[in-house]
């Protein structure tokens, strides 16, 4: 066989947005794009900030030379120098643009720390749910993904993480706001975690990083904040991309930061330097590195979101479903009647809804509906929320 079998296992584990995305196509073929109720990608809708466009052409049309050449691999500096002036705001602590690397989206620089960082058959802590690359991501570099559950309300269970840790763990991935649950967790929980990690990384005499994946930071509800990460945890490593608060995930832009005082520093920016050459990325995309770059403190209209959660919890609400509202990101993840859930998206599709079964992001029972799409879309689709729920509840 010309494909290898662990692709081929992985593309079957991975199928379930692709399978959404197939079935989608096809009962939008046979009964038209708008009778169809395609909730299952979390793809942007809402347009970028206004003032992207103008920056945007304003940078095409400079003539400078070397404007598209190669630049440093971690990026151009002032840049990174920008960026860190707001991280540091952001962190509360002062991120030195040294210490930031610009990166291929936010998954290319999970893989450029997990290359950094892992050796053959070392640990990764993922919090279930979890976003369905992560396990990928680390099995690139030779890690290994360990699943342990969130509590009830999908906050950090410490009791669960502590269980999970050994002397292979070298990292823990959180994503907070989160997709697919919409949760965010605490100033206090992260600082708790911090200090898990700490005591275990004397315990184990290894350090183990903190890795913040952050690219819903700025859509948030309700005058929710998003806690700081290197004010709390000192080996830690936020990321974050573009593509969510500034509505640019096909340019593929993002960046790392590594706090300040973490252990091995120098060697960990020089590791994920070289990893971001030798995986291929070479360097950022040189045109919206600088579009980004003067962007730093905008950001979508939070307000289309707002609007859409609130009709589509009431939506859900009317017709039976559990959930726990979102604090963040654009993804409700209820609870499903029945205890399974690829069942119940069987339901969903034959009132032409599709969804995504929450075992793809590690939590069976669950199912996760993406709201960027618009509110007539959400609103016309109360019908077969009720129908299904009915159904399976008959």
């Amino acid at each position: 066989m010309a494909v290898s079998e662990k692709m081929k296992n992985f593309s079957e584990k991975s199928s379930w947005i692709r399978k959404m995305f197939e079935e989608g196509a096809r009962l939008k073929a046979e009964f038209g794009n708008d009778q169809v109720f395609d909730f299952s990608l979390g793809n942007p809708d809402v347009p970028p900030p206004p003032e992207f466009r103008k920056i945007l052409m304003e940078t095409a049309a400079e003539a400078l030379p070397g404007q598209h050449a190669y630049m440093p691999n971690g990026g151009l500096p002032w840049v990174r120098e920008a960026i860190a002036a707001r991280m540091s705001d952001e962190q509360k602590v002062e991120v030195n643009p040294a210490d930031m690397l610009m990166s291929c989206g936010a998954a290319g620089a999970i893989n450029v720390v997990m290359k950094a960082l892992l050796n053959p058959g070392d640990e990764v802590i993922l919090l279930a749910p979890y976003f369905v690359e992560y396990s990928f991501y680390v099995d690139n570099h030779g890690g290994v993904g360990k699943v342990v559950n969130t509590d009830a309300e999908f906050n950090i269970d410490l009791g669960t993480i502590e269980q999970a840790l050994s002397e292979k763990t070298r990292a823990v991935i959180i994503n907070s706001p989160n997709n697919p649950t919409g949760q965010l967790y605490s100033a206090e929980s992260i600082a708790a975690l911090g200090r898990l990690l700490e005591s275990a990384s004397q315990k184990f005499e290894s350090t183990i990083y903190l890795i913040s994946d952050e690219p819903y930071r700025k859509i948030i509800f309700d005058d929710w904040e998003v806690p700081s990460i290197f004010e709390h945890v000192r080996n830690s490593i936020v990321l974050s991309s573009f593509s969510k608060d500034l509505s640019l995930p096909g340019e593929r832009i993002g960046y790392l930061a590594v706090h300040p005082e973490a252990d091995d520093k120098t060697a960990l920016l020089d590791a994920m330097t070289l990893a971001t050459r030798i995986l291929g990325f070479v360097n950022a995309p040189a045109l919206i590195q600088r579009v980004v770059a003067q962007l730093q403190d905008a950001v979508v209209d939070n307000s289309v979101y707002a609007r859409r959660r609130e009709l589509f919890c009431r939506i859900l609400e009317d017709a039976g479903y559990e959930f726990i509202k979102p604090k963040g990101a654009f993804y409700l993840f209820p609870k499903t009647p029945i205890d399974d859930d690829v069942a119940f998206c069987a339901l969903l599709q034959k009132q032409k809804i599709l969804a995504v079964p929450g075992r793809g992001f590690g939590a069976p029972g669950y199912i996760r509906l993406a709201f960027c799409t618009d509110e007539d879309y959400i609103e016309r689709s109360a019908a077969g929320f009720r129908a299904a729920f009915a159904e399976a509840t008959s």
